[in-house]
């Protein structure tokens, strides 16, 4: 079994590409892996946040991971702030880095242009990134080419580590995650399915009300032609259609193309596909949010799990580095 890290924000809300895309896949995986699953609180302070909806997103995104299928006794799932020792590790990985590898970290160029207030930490969270890998001995990273570069810095920053210092870290690998599908907007089908909530009407949320699903479906973007076929690049509209009908019922969208004539009745069977797919999801969610306390008892849980692996890493950091043991 490789040992795999993931991290997700407690930020936005979690839609269908994220679980299509991303957490079905975790689901299958924490019985073939020892997966390692973070919620990156700290990393989501880079940009300033309301306390209690930090607060309560935290909660959130644990009880959707939860009633998506993550098992708290087969996986690691807890909040990054939990285990102290990221904060620590990620304080010596900017000692690691130059300022110029952080600075070509194409994310930091596009949310430093965008931000009214740019934070110090929106420069060095690469480093974090890297001590949140680099901490448990990962094997592997899923992660999409957007975060590819990322993952190379905690590479280089691993290896740099070991030059130095002797031979501390694994080098972790940047594993490009099985197909899935590419889910799109359901208003602006040429770009993906995003949490910033910019097209609330393109995006389904895995907790939205069934009748709210069924109503973006029924107002999908398509185009003036009648043809369904499965077309991606000259039909994005239709084409994201057959994709999540697809995934949401293990189909294949060029043979699901086939049984289409007209875009109405695709639009009806994606939206009660996709209703269908997320009911148990919904319905374990309710007993999860009716009972705050579990959710925190879950991530007490992972946290303890965490700390053996993570603290074990830090007395090898401290020792190399010639820091009093702790």
């Amino acid at each position: 079994m490789a040992r795999v890290f993931s991290g997700i924000q407690p930020t936005g809300e979690v839609h269908l590409g994220n679980y299509l895309g991303a957490v079905r896949r975790w689901v299958a995986s924490q019985h073939t892996d020892e997966a390692i699953h973070c919620i990156v609180d700290l990393h989501a302070i880079t940009i300033p946040k309301d306390p209690a909806e930090l607060r309560a997103k935290t909660l959130e995104v644990t009880q959707v991971l939860v009633a998506a299928g993550l098992d708290p006794e087969v996986c690691t799932l807890f909040a990054q702030s939990q285990v102290a020792e990221h904060a620590e590790l990620g304080w010596i990985m900017e000692c690691t880095a130059a300022v110029g590898e952080l600075r070509r970290m194409t994310q930091f160029k596009d949310k430093s242009d965008t931000a009214g207030f740019v934070s110090a930490a929106l420069l060095t969270y690469p480093a974090l990134q890297a001590a949140d890998i680099l901490l448990y001995d990962t094997e592997k990273v899923p992660v999409g080419d957007d975060q590819r570069q990322h993952i190379e810095l905690a590479r280089d920053l691993a290896v740099r580590f070991n030059r130095r210092f002797g031979d501390t870290f694994v080098i972790p690998a940047h594993a490009i995650p099985p197909v899935a599908a590419r889910v799109m907007d359901l208003q602006a089908p040429e770009r993906k399915m995003s949490k910033s909530l910019d097209s609330p009407q393109g995006t389904v949320l895995v907790l939205d009300d069934p009748k709210v699903i069924e109503r973006k479906f029924t107002r999908a973007v398509t185009d003036s032609e009648a043809e369904v076929r499965y077309d991606p690049e000259a039909k994005p509209g239709v084409s994201n259609l057959l994709s999540i009908l697809a995934a949401a019922t293990d189909g294949d969208p060029v043979a699901l193309a086939e049984r289409y004539t007209r875009y109405g009745p695709l639009k009806a069977d994606a939206a009660e596909a996709v209703i269908e797919l997320l009911r148990p999801l919904q319905a374990r969610f309710a007993e999860l949010a009716a009972d705050p306390t579990q959710t925190n008892g879950i991530l007490a849980l992972g946290a303890d799990k965490a700390r053996k692996t993570a603290g074990a890493t830090m007395a090898r950091v401290r020792d190399r580095l010639g820091l009093p043991a702790v």
